[in-house]
């Protein structure tokens, strides 16, 4: 962790990492769980959670810590930041019972990407996927498209930091084949990728660009391998892709 300075809080820091501790599973935690999962000492962890249970955003039964609901406001007002959350809501609902397969939206957060909006239209992928869930950029098309709207600097640092795991035997992990694919996506503007994350999941992603033309997120139609090919996906989701994210862009617009 950073240390103290005049553009540096700590303590803030400390704090945020206790909360992000007491988000993982199973939900609640005892001092020493909640310590290790923020990688601080004990005495530390300690005043950060009594000062949380002051501002009502944890609470204490026994010997266990857990999140209350005024610890949502935190992701919520990111969303609601969002420019064109509210209107990519209803656009992504009505493709998906447009078209009848799940749809996403998501965000880049360094190496991996963000679930923004999950609309599942039947159990293709795990449940606990929703908001604020996250997956390596590089094995889902919504983050191709992401990484693939990085400038060069961003991309190369990505390409140098990023662990590129081998999540299926089709999965890209070769930083060269890696950066041709991702020169493919911006040329066509699209990403299709197939059973790289999960062999029995395929995906098309378009990006959604703000006022300026800037990509600012991607959204996505995903269906199961094997029921169709890129070719198929083009012809049958790549228009109402694109309008979808045209809608948003233009109703952001709009609003300004």
């Amino acid at each position: 962790m950073a240390k103290e300075s005049d553009s540096f809080v700590r303590a803030i820091a400390r704090g945020f990492s206790v909360v992000e501790a007491l988000g993982r599973p199973p939900g609640r935690h005892t001092l020493s769980e909640a310590a290790l999962a923020a990688g601080l000492n004990r005495a530390t962890t300690r005043r950060m959670l009594a000062t949380l249970v002051a501002l009502n955003y944890c609470e204490v039964e026994g010997r266990y810590f857990s999140l209350r609901p005024r610890a949502l406001g935190l992701g919520l007002s990111y969303l609601n930041a969002l420019p064109y959350w509210g209107y990519a809501q209803s656009a992504l609902e009505d493709l998906r019972n447009d078209i009848g397969e799940s749809c996403a939206l998501a965000v880049l957060d360094e190496t991996e990407i963000v679930y923004a909006l999950r609309l599942p239209a039947r159990r293709i992928l795990s449940a606990n996927l929703g908001i604020g869930s996250r997956l390596p950029a590089h094995v889902v098309s919504l983050g191709r498209v992401l990484l693939a709207a990085l400038p060069p600097e961003k991309l190369n640092y990505f390409l140098e930091n990023a662990t590129l795991q081998k999540l299926t035997p089709r999965t890209l992990v070769e930083p060269d084949k890696l950066t041709a694919e991702l020169q493919r996506v911006r040329d066509q503007g699209y990403a299709w990728v197939d059973g790289e994350l999960d062999p029995a999941i395929c995906g098309i992603a378009v990006p959604v660009r703000d006022q300026r033309g800037a990509v600012v997120a991607a959204i996505s139609i995903n269906t199961i391998s094997g029921s169709i090919d890129e070719d198929g996906a083009k012809q049958r989701f790549l228009t109402a892709l694109r309008r979808t994210a045209q809608n948003i862009q233009s109703q952001t617009i709009a609003a300004a």
